[in-house]
């Protein structure tokens, strides 16, 4: 199983889902079932590292940030994913926008999994400063939907 997260720059939300996702899939024993990545919606930060508090935030958690650069989603990664889960509505929108027809159904955001949420965003500590409010969504969610992706491996 694939698993893209996807936010619009690739510096902040996406690769700290990544990082944490990773590690939730290491812990359950399921690395050699579950490949995770991240990616953004946008070339703005192509080629960058997280964001300074990101990396902060993560290395506070006990998180690598090795290996996490940012890029644009492709055509290939449509193909690849098997769930793609991105941050908020403007990328969800984006993304609908950008993926074949039929590959839209593999989008969702990342609270859809917690009933009474489903639309609630991930704050994006790009404008809040705000990266362990990010950290704790995170945190929120991506337990759910490793338990929702056991299940189908």
């Amino acid at each position: 199983m694939n698993v893209l997260f996807v936010c619009l720059g690739n510096i902040c939300r996406s690769p700290m889902a990544e990082a944490m996702f990773k590690q939730e899939v290491a812990t359950a024993g399921l690395s050699d079932k579950i490949t995770v990545d991240s990616a953004a919606t946008s070339r703005e930060e192509e080629g960058n590292g997280p964001h300074p508090g990101a990396a902060k935030t993560m290395h506070a958690h006990g998180l690598s940030t090795a290996g996490l650069v940012s890029r644009p989603i492709t055509r290939q990664d449509f193909d690849w994913a098997d769930y793609i889960i991105c941050m908020d509505n403007m990328n969800k929108y984006n993304l609908q926008r950008m993926a074949p027809a039929a590959d839209r159904d593999k989008i969702h955001m990342a609270y859809e999994i917690i009933p009474g949420k489903e639309q609630q965003e991930i704050p994006d500590p790009w404008y809040t400063h705000r990266f362990e409010d990010t950290y704790a969504s995170l945190a929120e969610t991506l337990p759910k939907w490793l338990a929702k992706m056991q299940k189908e491996v």
